[in-house]
């Protein structure tokens, strides 16, 4: 029969830390402590496989699951020495999700289940404390009715507040065991008005309707977000994971908290976390008590006079240090772990790798190696390629001016300026429109999950340094603030007050989230220095892979960006770029504006110039690295004013009158330019833009010679389809290079290949090898063409793909493997068949796409290029494909 659960508990487990797919990420690592012999609530953990059975079966179980959940609920019984749900000591139960990737507060958990009229004056008398028995029930009535039987959340806290308000009480530990009978029975009467029905009251009713709930919730809204962002599959589901509870809010000898082995903004080998006395565990990562530091030197930084778990808990303290020990020893990475201590013993409720910054998971890799816990190899592998973007952006400026209007804790470091904004919509609207914006929150949500996505940056006003926010913003790499308490925001109004000081939707902040500052207005940034850690480890990676990286460049800017990122050459300049400068776009638009060739000539003559110009700025720069220049490609409509003021200007330039450039307009506009007038197929129709081109290159080649410098331009033909074709251009550009060369009396050697982009070049690409000295991948035009997708206009549709399971991710992102990558296999191949040894690399986006460049990897391309701030992720992804490779 087949293993629909797995048990845990009592220093044993039927699963183990390499069962993720099958039990999640919770739930293996539970089974993985327990097996440790660390002190774990005993549980059980319902299979991945179950939540994909639910979803296809129509929200039904196999038949065995019940029997195998009553044999597992018997071994918890037997372990905790407490019956569920009943008796004079019932034993509780939580049930939460648990996939195999982390999804922070994506997916809903219910604790304290279990409870009813009945067990919680049990729980009462075994415990000897009825205020913590009834704070108990009220938790569970509140979140199992939010959970899974729909009730608003907010209408339990509206109670809750108001009792609050009337007692003149603040904190929830204030109220007694009479006050949370009488909230309760409001909660229940609360729920029979939006349900109709009466609060249940038998276990084993509360235990299916969480896991059901806790199913379903794996295709909710905010877990769709989070999947489509961390380009988690759908087909993976999520585990349910019930296990017996544990209080961390049975009085003063209680206490819950979450913790990091190091840090996790900078990295450092501190124990760093946070945690409350008399408080669940949903009190800390909600925001709704700012928590305590976990140790003495967190409170010397950040936290003021507030009792640490140290100096408060020292035996408990004691215990959890050996057990951090234990754990990133054994996991060999820094994890995140979250712990309840009940009357005095400490129980792991869960660990998982922790979610770091950029700068952060560099040190904690560099410093692991050093320690002897990790090899090179395995520090390398230890990175997430995306986490470098992080590092690559600009900070803000130390000397600039700065007037701070509050201060909260550093959450995730960054810097961000944005315009204020209240809710996730107008987060999406306001960026709709082309607005930077800083989300300002009360406290975050996982509904949040999206605005949070958008937005520059994110400051809410309750929280600690592990709430919601900050752990989603770490994640995301993005700027964060949490816990600044002074702010006093109006969600009605959309206005957020400080110290009697009214800021609204749309002013302008800066937030800083290393140091916790708030700042008015717009404080100006700096470009990062990529040294230490960061130095180190690209020493590492530029060891270790095979694969170059290019870059896409046609800027001395970007060029320059670039090679300070490492970028061994360029692999893609897009010389129609070029023209848009306000001085070259005139004379551009007088060559397309031309009725004959001579005057096109003219026009172009007066382009050559810049274009030479330009060549001989690039190749300076790069200094004898390889440089692929593709000539023109876009379509002539591209450069068409639609302004009445430009049109006018062209038309002077022109020597025409206003009338005659619509026309030319008109003559030129296409159904479909993107399978229209462009490319190989302007150079065709014009081939004296081509030769323009061409000149400008060799001669800046010669100018360079000249001047005792080396280079060996890559010359690229794009959109071409057969032999035929590119013989055209490879004679036109031979031509031209044979003409520069007796002009100039220099020598110089050159490349002429193409860009494979079309499926037919793909098809045909061991004939075009006949004559093309190298190929690069076009893989944005190859996967317009081999889908029949648009690049401009898929995103309105892809998501109805994503939701049906036809596709796991945008091919615009990630390169389609199984078609857009067989046609890049095909192409090489039979290049290769006809010209061994042939330069084959990508040029498209896809080159700093880290799954990507596995693939161009283990193809055998020889190199990616990508643009310079993406440099970094490849040479990384590059290195990690070779690592991986060895493992396979």
């Amino acid at each position: 029969m087949k293993k629909n659960i797995y048990t845990f508990g009592g220093g044993k487990a039927e699963g183990n830390a390499g069962m993720k797919a099958l039990l999640g990420g919770k739930g293996a690592n539970l089974a993985e402590m327990s097996s440790l012999g660390i002190d774990v609530p005993p549980g059980f953990t319902i299979t991945t496989e179950i939540c994909n059975y639910y979803t296809a079966h129509g929200n039904t179980f196999p038949d065995t699951l019940e029997a195998e959940m009553g044999v597992a609920m018997a071994q918890m019984e037997d372990i905790m020495g407490e019956p569920f749900g009943s008796g004079d000591n019932p034993m509780l139960v939580s049930v939460r999700s648990g996939a195999r990737a982390s999804m922070p507060g994506m997916m809903d958990t219910v604790l304290n289940l279990g409870l009813n009229d009945q067990t919680v004056v049990s729980l009462a008398q075994a415990s000897g404390d009825e205020r913590f028995a009834y704070d108990s029930y009220r938790r569970f009535i509140q979140m199992y009715s939010d959970v899974v039987l729909g009730v608003d959340y907010a209408i339990f806290e509206d109670i809750l507040e108001d009792t609050k308000l009337r007692l003149d009480v603040t904190l929830d530990t204030d109220l007694t065991a009479e006050y949370w009978k009488d909230i309760i029975n409001q909660y229940k009467r609360e729920v029979e008005n939006e349900t109709g029905k009466a609060f249940p009251q038998d276990p084993n009713e509360q235990l299916w309707g969480a896991i059901i709930a806790v199913f379903k919730s794996w295709m909710n809204e905010r877990a769709n977000v989070y999947r489509k962002l961390h380009s988690i599959p759908e087909s993976w589901g999520t585990a349910v994971n019930v296990q017996a509870m544990v209080f961390g809010n049975m009085g003063n000898e209680c206490a819950t908290g979450v913790c990091f082995t190091r840090n996790p903004a900078t990295g450092e080998n501190q124990f760093y976390g946070e945690y409350l006395i008399n408080a669940q565990g949903e009190d800390v990562v909600a925001g709704i008590r700012t928590p305590q530091p976990l140790t003495n030197a967190d409170q010397e930084t950040q936290y003021g006079d507030l009792p640490t778990f140290e100096d408060t808990m020292p035996d408990e303290y004691a215990e959890l240090c050996k057990v951090r020990e234990v754990l990133e020893h054994h996991y060999k990475d820094m994890q995140d772990m979250e712990f309840t201590v009940q009357k005095g013993r400490l129980w792991m409720l869960q660990t998982r790798s922790g979610k770091r910054t950029a700068k952060a998971a560099l040190t904690i890799a560099l410093d692991m190696h050093k320690q002897g816990l990790l090899s090179k190899s395995e520090a390398i592998m230890q990175i997430d390629p995306h986490l470098l973007d992080q590092l690559l952006h600009p900070m803000l400026d130390q000397d600039a001016e700065r007037t701070i209007i509050v201060t909260g804790l550093p959450a995730s470091p960054g810097a961000a300026v944005g315009r204020i904004v209240f809710t996730s919509k107008d987060a999406e609207t306001w960026v709709a429109n082309k607005e930077n914006v800083i989300l300002v929150r009360t406290e975050t949500s996982p509904d949040d999950i999206s605005g949070m996505y958008v937005s520059q940056g994110v400051l809410t006003a309750r929280g600690g340094m592990t709430s919601h926010a900050a752990v989603v913003a770490r994640g995301m790499g993005t700027p964060c603030i949490s816990g600044a308490g002074d702010l006093k925001i109006d969600y009605t109004s959309k206005t957020m007050t400080v110290y009697g000081t009214v800021y609204r939707e749309g002013d302008i902040i800066t937030i800083d989230g290393t140091s916790g500052e708030v700042m008015e207005g717009a404080v100006p940034m700096v470009q990062p220095e990529l040294s230490g850690a960061f130095a180190e480890l690209m020493e590492w990676v530029d060891e270790i892979r095979t694969m170059g990286v290019r870059t896409n460049a046609e800027t001395p800017l970007d060029a320059a960006t670039a090679l300070k990122f490492g970028a061994e050459g360029i692999g893609l300049s897009r010389t129609e770029h070029m023209f848009f400068d306000p001085a070259r776009i005139i004379h551009m638009r007088e060559m397309i504006l031309a009725r004959d060739i001579e005057t096109r000539k003219i026009a172009l003559a007066k382009l050559l110039p810049y274009q030479r110009a330009d060549f001989i700025e690039l190749f300076n720069i790069m200094e004898g690295l390889p440089v692929t220049i593709r000539l023109l490609d876009p379509p002539l409509h591209e450069f068409i004013p639609h302004g009445e003021e430009e049109v006018a200007d062209v038309a002077v330039a022109a020597g025409i009158d206003v009338a005659a450039v619509h026309a030319r307009a008109e003559e030129l506009r296409e159904v479909n330019p993107m399978l229209g007038h462009r490319g190989s197929r302007l150079g065709l129709t014009y081939p004296e833009i081509y030769e323009m081109q061409a000149r400008a290159i060799f001669e800046a080649v010669a100018d360079i010679t000249a001047g005792g410098g080396k280079v060996v331009p890559e010359v690229m033909i794009p959109l071409i389809v057969n032999l035929r074709e590119f013989e055209f251009f490879k004679v036109l550009v031979d031509r031209v290079a044979d003409q520069v060369k007796a002009e100039k009396s220099i020598e110089f050697d050159y490349l002429v290949g193409t860009m494979i982009e079309l499926p037919r070049a793909a098809l045909r690409a061991g004939e075009i090898a006949k004559s093309a000295e190298f190929f690069s991948f076009g893989t944005n035009d190859l996967t317009q063409t081999t889908f029949g997708y648009s690049r401009d206009d898929a995103g309105s549709f892809l998501d109805d793909y994503y939701a049906q399971g036809i596709l796991t991710h945008d091919p615009f992102v990630t390169l389609d493997q199984e078609g857009v990558g067989e046609l890049i296999t095909l192409a090489k191949e039979r290049g290769e068949a006809t010209q061994p040894g042939m330069k084959m690399g990508i040029c498209g986006e896809h080159g700093g796409d880290p799954a990507s460049v596995e693939f161009c990897y283990r193809i055998g391309l020889s190199y990616v290029s990508c643009s310079p701030y993406r440099v970094p992720i490849a040479r990384l992804a590059a290195a990690q494909a070779v690592i991986k490779g060895r493992d396979t």
